[in-house]
């Protein structure tokens, strides 16, 4: 048996561990061999071992295997194997598309580069156009680039491909491969014969999917593969592309021009148990190190925010965009008492969140520790609108007048709130303290932090995306993890981070995000305002000189 067929086989006899996913597309082929022929559909093992053969062509270009032969894995051979020997009663490849996911780090670029070399100019196609296809024309690059390492690091093919910038070809038979963005300069008149995108979970939309299907109309045996990793958005076409090939997996669709194959969990699987990671990694121990996987599940496991990325990048499991962001349990560590007179003149740091005129606002102090051993202590303002409380407190099943009554709360006049109730705070507080600097969203506030420079009030913009709020939000999650703060249990400051939840980009950077689905009474200001002005008081902290710690030393 072939070790292609070899792999299908052990997984349906249990000896190598995989999902229903995987289990069922291996049955598919066995299905296909008795029965196939039924549906003019025959198994050519020539052209199947022939593209397996290329890979002796495609050496490794990175890492502890540079420069060696690519030497494809068992279940990297059974997808070629299916994708390439299948044919249809003209002779003509069955398999128009192909679906491939797999967890992160399992060598599925360095796999999609060799069979990019293969489709542009071993596929017995005249004239054909090759693409690696992205979001970006530097993401398309990638795979594009090691592509292009694999023929100069081969004489045979070096001899054949012309290497000229981003482009590779060969004249004589009009045969191109090149990469293609979405933000390239045109992606109208192609004639594709083959397209490889790789993580299509980042494609917010079907639009560079469509162009190039399209451009294959008029190609004998046209190839869209895709390879991915899951993603968070399930509004993208990604998402919906991998259910329809669960459902032709399953069998409750039917379509012999689509090849699938999804190495994830199953949905009653464990996901903190080892013994499930190999379903989603197939290469776990060879291209993916365990103890790597080990460190960040270590991670993840105690830091909420960080679980959903695990989950998708390290089990394929699409997750949600957003995910509950500190527990209860692990805030209450941080309750120690805060001594707001005893606080006096100490240096500090503030963070402004305003809110639109109807809503919560925040102001908070953040005064980093003078002693090594000390807490981070927090001091919290919140104000409101007094008109229309009872209405809001209906509306959002939250205890606001008492919150009022006991002082967490300031209820300005009106039904919108008054910016000067806010300004004189800040300005009494600058009286009590050394505010350093004032940290603020822009968004909301350019009338009030004016008037707050005039006054002398150091004030300074911090954005609110990802790449400005992730670290700050990951060193806070930290430090609340490590009861390394004192909050004074403010209620009000206890329930918006009940109410936080994080935002994650396909990099892994997260934000704080109210919860999504409209929910209502769930606010967040607090918690925006105690991130910016603890990030300010960290750095204060981390960019005093060593000398200030350790004096100078004799050596």
């Amino acid at each position: 048996m072939h070790p292609a067929e070899q792999y299908a086989q052990d997984v349906l006899d249990g000896k190598i561990v995989a999902c229903k996913w995987v289990k069922l597309s291996c049955q598919r082929y066995f299905d296909d061999i008795e029965h196939g022929a039924e549906r003019g559909l025959y198994f050519d093992r020539d052209a199947a071992q022939n593209r397996l053969d290329f890979y002796q062509f495609c050496k490794h270009s990175k890492g502890e295997w540079a420069g060696q032969v690519f030497v494809p894995e068992p279940h990297q051979q059974f997808v070629q194997w299916n994708i390439f020997g299948w044919k249809r009663a003209d002779g003509y490849r069955r398999f128009r598309t192909a679906y491939v996911t797999e967890a992160r780090k399992g060598g599925k670029s360095t796999d999609l580069a060799a069979t990019g070399l293969y489709l542009a100019f071993f596929d017995n196609e005249p004239g054909s156009e090759t693409y690696t296809a992205a979001t970006k024309y530097d993401q398309a690059c990638i795979i594009h680039s090691e592509s292009t390492r694999m023929v100069k690091a081969s004489p045979s093919l070096r001899g054949m491909i012309n290497v000229f910038k981003n482009t590779l070809t060969i004249e004589a038979q009009a045969q191109k491969y090149v990469p293609l963005g979405q933000d390239s300069a045109t992606s109208d008149g192609l004639n594709v014969h083959a397209a490889l995108i790789d993580e299509y979970h980042a494609h917010p939309d079907s639009g560079m999917y469509d162009v190039l299907k399209t451009g294959m109309g008029s190609r004998r045996q046209p190839l869209m593969f895709v390879i991915t990793t899951a993603g968070f958005e399930k509004g993208y076409p990604c998402f919906e592309m991998e259910q329809r090939v669960k459902r032709i997996l399953d069998g409750s669709e039917i379509d012999d021009t689509v090849f699938g194959i999804i190495f994830t969990l199953d949905d009653d699987d464990d996901w903190a148990d080892e013994a499930n990671w190999i379903k989603a990694n197939p290469n776990l121990g060879i291209s993916k190190k365990i103890e790597n996987m080990r460190d960040d599940f270590k991670e993840a496991y105690s830091m909420p925010s960080k679980q959903n990325n695990f989950k998708t990048k390290h089990l394929n499991i699409w997750t949600e965009a957003q995910t509950r962001w500190i527990t209860a349990d692990k805030w209450a560590l941080n309750f120690g008492p805060v001594d707001a007179d005893g606080l006096a003149g100490r240096k500090c740091f503030g963070g402004l969140d305003l809110s639109t005129t109807t809503d919560l606002s925040a102001w908070v102090l953040c005064f980093p520790p003078e002693i090594k051993g000390d807490k981070y202590q927090f001091l919290y303002r919140f104000f409101l609108p007094q008109d229309n409380m009872r209405e809001r407190e209906q509306r959002e099943k939250v205890n606001y007048s008492v919150w009022i009554r006991n002082g967490f709360i300031t209820a300005t006049p009106g039904n919108v709130i008054d910016y000067d109730f806010i300004k004189y705070q800040i300005l009494e507080d600058a009286k009590k303290y050394s505010i350093d600097e004032l940290n603020f969203d822009p968004y909301n506030s350019t009338g009030l932090i004016t008037d707050l420079m005039q006054d002398g009030i150091n004030c300074v913009e911090f954005r609110q995306g990802f790449l400005s709020m992730s670290p700050a939000c990951k060193e806070f999650e930290r430090k609340v993890l490590g009861a390394e703060m004192a909050t004074g249990g403010n209620p009000v400051m206890n329930w918006m981070i009940a109410c936080a939840e994080t935002a994650s980009d396909p990099a892994g950077n997260i934000k704080i995000v109210k919860p999504e689905r409209g929910k209502t009474g769930k606010h967040v200001d607090g918690v925006v305002a105690s991130v910016m002005a603890f990030w300010r008081a960290v750095q204060a902290v981390e960019s005093k000189s060593v000398y200030e710690e350790r004096g100078l030393m004799m050596i």
